[in-house]
């Protein structure tokens, strides 16, 4: 039997309203009447989990599909099985929807972004664009269209998006941000005013943050590059201000992680898998997105993208609750008594389950943060080869101050601030010559500048150390047609170039502070 329209509507309302509580209680009362309508069932998991309790709303809305297999509930159980880290479950459960897609804008755009997370780019394009059509009016599914669109490398199309997002909304930071990225502006052909404009009616918060970004970015590519770094710094003070960060929450991690590092190499490893993926890691901005395309164009190799497979196996091997992937915590109780063999098939099952996955050949995982992880990686995959990028270290500073990651992720606080970089830097730097001392020949650290000065040498030396057969096609990496989620989308899609070396000469006097403090940490420059 199936409940009155008007009980399902009420609830439906306290939904929209953001009234979850209410929507919770009005949706118990309809299923305790009405335990088969699969309406109501759906709308109680929705409230449960959009309160936090996701393994309870997915149950709901599991039985909601097994009483109805609507499209609308796949598309929004394949978003919080995403959030559970349920990828593969999450991947099958779209692969139902596709057989009964939902027939409202939302549930098309849900399934877009669930698309998008596992990193099947390409297929979340159609959704994007239905979802366009049945509601022009809304500007998160233009956005969201125009990014996939950029990923999957149809920057005429992006662009064509995002002008349609701006003319809806002109004040849309992330659709400023977005455009701003797509190519070099110039002189006769930019949105300087507009984004001036944008910005001077924009309240404090993420908005002046992704707009100060959008200008500077602009500002640098005709050629206003002292106002462009001017810019860069105000918005990147201004957003810095308002986080509860030190450099000591960072620093805590690299602390455990090298007080651990005997005991994770004292660790016995039981029946660790012999596959050998490929990670590439190191500071963010330093050529990581080049060396997985470089590798990802050949034949034997496919790009898994930037991963949290290993970081999620570790901290479920450690079993500790605390809200972050990486801490002090995590880290010493898995140093203590990690099972590394199962860290192993777990990281690997998590990354088999990435969308794009081939059952031939290997992959390569270009998480850069996994530089942290490099014991781990070493002995729970005996197989792995590992490459590190390595830049000049004020042309790192300067790119990860100059690159605007995601802002919701705690992960990159340390990057608003040029002195929390070079601290985080002086502490990479540290840790990589302790993998050095304690990985001996299981790590190839490329340089990125003689990369660029000598492409095939360094091609043929990274293909030997990840035991690959030379093959001139990853000479013609900006021939790679994958799709790139990184913010080095578009510098990946060009032949290699150098203008990107020795950047940080133009900036030298912004970075004297720096330069003064790696000349006492020992960096050479």
């Amino acid at each position: 039997m199936k409940a009155e329209p008007a009980r399902i509507a009420a609830v439906r309302r306290a939904l929209g309203r953001g009234d979850l509580a209410a929507a919770e209680s009005l949706a118990a009362g309809v299923v305790g009447a009405f335990p088969d309508d699969a309406e109501a069932r759906f709308l109680l998991g929705m409230a449960r989990a959009e309160t936090g309790r996701v393994s309870a709303g997915v149950a709901d809305i599991t039985r909601a599909i097994a009483l109805e297999p609507r499209g609308e509930y796949r598309a929004q159980l394949a978003r919080f099985q995403v959030m559970l880290r349920q990828d593969g479950a999450a991947a099958e459960t779209l692969s139902a929807a596709e057989a009964a897609l939902p027939e409202d804008a939302l549930g098309r755009d849900t399934m877009g972004c669930v698309y998008a997370r596992l990193g099947e780019h390409a297929a979340s394009v159609p959704h994007f664009r239905e979802a366009v059509r049945l509601a022009p009016g809304n500007a998160s599914f233009r956005y969201n269209l125009a990014a996939a669109l950029n990923f999957i490398g149809d920057v005429a199309g992006a662009a064509a998006a995002a002008d349609a997002l701006l003319a809806l909304d002109p004040d849309h930071a992330r659709g400023h941000h977005l455009l701003a990225g797509l190519r070099k502006v110039t002189a006769e052909r930019n949105h300087v005013a507009a984004l001036e404009a944008a910005l001077a009616r924009a309240p404090a918060g993420d908005a002046r943050l992704l707009l100060g970004y959008a200008l500077a970015k602009e500002l640098e590519d005709i050629g206003r590059e002292q106002e462009a770094f001017a810019q860069l710094a105000a918005a990147n003070a201004g957003h810095r201000a308002r986080l509860p960060y030190t450099f000591a929450r960072d620093a805590a991690n690299f602390d455990a992680i090298e007080r651990t590092v005997p005991q994770v190499m004292a660790l016995p490893v039981r029946g660790a898998p012999q596959d050998a993926p490929i990670f590439v890691i190191g500071m963010p901005r330093t050529g990581t997105t080049l060396v997985d395309r470089i590798l990802s164009s050949h034949p034997d190799v496919w790009s898994a993208g930037e991963l949290q497979a290993m970081p999620l196996a570790v901290k479920r091997a450690a079993g500790t609750q605390s809200r972050t992937v990486l801490d002090a915590e995590t880290v010493e109780a898995a140093a203590a008594s990690a099972d590394l063999g199962a860290v192993g098939r777990d990281y690997l099952a998590r990354a088999r389950s990435h969308a794009g996955a081939r059952e031939d050949g290997r992959f390569s995982d270009k998480f850069p943060g996994n530089f942290q992880y490099a014991a781990f990686i070493a002995r729970a995959l005996p197989q792995a080869r590992i490459v590190c990028l390595r830049r000049h270290p004020l042309d790192t500073v300067l790119a990860n101050f100059r690159n605007l990651f995601a802002i919701s992720s705690r992960y990159y606080d340390y990057s608003y601030d040029l002195m929390d970089i070079a601290r985080y830097y002086v502490r990479f730097d540290r840790l990589m010559a302790l993998w050095r001392a304690a990985l001996p020949g299981r790590i190839l650290e490329l340089r990125y500048e003689a990369l660029v000065a000598d492409q095939e040498a360094q091609t043929r030396a990274l293909l030997a150390h990840c035991g690959l057969a030379w093959d001139a096609a990853c000479l013609d990496f900006h021939r790679n047609a994958a799709p790139v989620s990184t913010p080095s989308a578009a510098q990946v899609r060009r032949p290699m170039y150098t203008t990107s070396v020795a950047r940080w000469e133009r900036h030298r006097d912004a970075l004297a502070p720096v330069i003064a403090y790696f000349a006492a940490e020992g960096i050479a420059i």
